[in-house]
């Protein structure tokens, strides 16, 4: 079911959160400790959708480019593992060392942290300031699996730099798309 984003307002502040990471024996990892010094990305997203598989190897591109200029990706999983095992945090493990990905992903067994972002589907990016208030969120890019569009990233690439340069976000921010969350 393609699932468009709920379009947190802007403004909001990054509701905390502190959750395990599988790739690291289940230490627990906040968002104070994680942040980045510019901007974080927020991205809600699971092993087996396609739209995140779509877009997973730009999103890691993405994190290389700009982690060293100060922004910090963190990626949480929400979905309801009893249901799709397929996003158990084993195969988060696997997954993250498929895709060679470096940024943290974590695991939201409650969907507390999803219900605090009002996230709705998977990838669903959230991008905050350096004082963790919301300033973009919405789709990575036009592309969608059988769109034929190419994988850019540009309307993360905007966002991005528009934050390091000091200007201001894009008015028209368009909705992620995606399979929705697992809820339970």
């Amino acid at each position: 079911m393609n699932t468009p984003s709920n379009m947190l307002a802007l403004g909001t502040k990054a509701p905390f959160f502190e959750l395990p990471n599988p790739s690291k024996t289940n230490e627990l990892q906040s968002l104070e400790e994680l942040k980045g010094e510019k901007g974080t990305l927020v991205i809600f997203m699971c092993n087996h959708c396609p739209f995140v598989l779509h877009v997973i190897d730009k999103i890691n591109e993405l994190y290389e480019d700009y982690n060293e200029r100060g922004i910090e990706f963190i990626a949480i999983n929400a979905n309801d593992i009893e249901k799709y095992p397929a996003d158990s945090p084993e195969k988060m493990i696997e997954f993250q060392i498929e895709r060679r990905f470096d940024f943290p992903y974590l695991f939201d067994e409650s969907q507390a942290v999803a219900k605090a972002y009002d996230a709705a589907c998977t990838p669903d990016f959230y991008f905050f300031d350096d004082k963790l208030d919301l300033v973009y969120r919405g789709q990575m890019d036009d592309s969608r699996p059988g769109n034929n569009k190419d994988v850019t990233g540009e309307d993360l690439i905007i966002a991005f730099e528009n934050l390091l340069a000091g200007e201001p976000q894009e008015e028209i921010q368009r909705p992620s798309m995606g399979c929705n969350i697992k809820w339970k």
